[in-house]
C-alpha cells in the first residue's frame, strides 16, 4: 500500500477523495489546499493524498523522483509508460478497495489528481465497472487513448467527469487536453471540461468552482 497522507472529518466518514498528485511533488501537494476547503468536516470527507514511489524519470535524465510512472518525453502521443500507468492503476485501486473494506462505497469514492496523477485517475475510473462519485482531472490527458475503445469498463452514463486545464500550458500542452476529450466524448462520456486564462497550475478563478464541483459530488 502507498504511503499516504489522510485528513479525517470529526465525525462519520461518509465519503472518500483520493488525490494524486504531479510528477515530482509529493501528498503534501494538495493538503493545504484540501484544509483550507473544510470539506473533510462539513461534509464527513476523508482525504486521502498518497505518495508515488520514486523512480528513474526518462524525461529528466534519468533523475530519481516520485512519479506515478515513467515518462519518455512530453508528446504524450507517441510511446508510453504502459507497464508503469498499469502498475499505478493497480496501486490506486488498491486505495479504493481499502476504502471500500473500511465501509465506504464505491459510489462514496471521488478519484483526484492534478497532471501525472490525473492521467492516473482518469485511465483507471474509464477503466473501472464501479459506480464512482465522479473523477477530477486537472492539467492533465487521457493516456493511451487508444486502446481505450477496447478497455472501457465505466458507464458513460453514470461516470462524472471534470476537467480542467490552463490554456497557456507548456508542460501538457491544450491540444493533449482537446484530444483527450475528443476521445472521451466519442465514447460517449458527458465532460464538464473548464479552460482557464493560466499555465500549469491552478488559479484563484477556478477554486471556487472546484470546491463546488466536489460538494456536488459528494453532498
Amino acid at each position: 500500500m502507498l504511503e499516504r497522507i489522510e485528513i479525517e472529518p470529526r465525525a462519520d466518514v461518509r465519503s472518500t477523495v483520493i488525490w494524486l498528485h504531479g510528477l515530482g511533488a509529493d501528498g503534501h501537494d494538495f493538503e493545504p489546499l484540501v484544509r483550507q476547503w473544510g470539506l473533510a468536516d462539513e461534509l464527513g470527507v476523508r482525504f486521502i493524498l498518497p505518495h508515488a514511489p520514486v523512480r528513474p524519470v526518462t524525461l529528466n535524465g534519468g533523475m530519481r523522483m516520485r512519479a506515478w510512472y515513467d515518462i519518455y518525453d512530453l508528446q504524450f502521443d507517441g510511446a508510453q509508460d504502459q507497464a508503469g500507468i498499469e502498475q499505478a492503476r493497480a496501486q490506486l485501486l488498491a486505495l479504493i478497495e481499502a476504502e471500500q473494506q473500511r465501509g465506504v462505497s464505491s459510489r462514496h469514492i471521488l478519484l483526484a489528481g492534478f497532471s501525472q496523477g490525473g492521467a492516473v485517475v482518469l485511465h483507471t475510473a474509464l477503466r473501472t465497472e464501479q459506480p464512482l462519485a465522479g473523477v477530477l482531472v486537472l492539467s492533465s490527458y487521457l493516456p493511451l487513448r487508444h486502446q481505450l475503445s477496447a478497455q472501457k469498463r465505466a458507464d458513460p452514463a453514470q461516470l462524472a467527469v471534470r476537467m480542467d486545464h490552463g490554456l497557456y500550458d507548456t508542460v501538457v500542452p491544450y491540444s493533449a487536453a482537446e484530444l483527450s476529450l475528443q476521445c472521451l466524448r466519442a465514447e460517449g462520456f458527458q465532460v464538464d471540461f473548464n479552460s482557464y486564462a493560466m499555465e500549469h497550475g491552478l488559479c484563484p478563478e477556478q477554486l471556487g468552482s472546484l470546491r463546488d464541483w466536489l460538494v456536488q459530488r459528494l453532498a
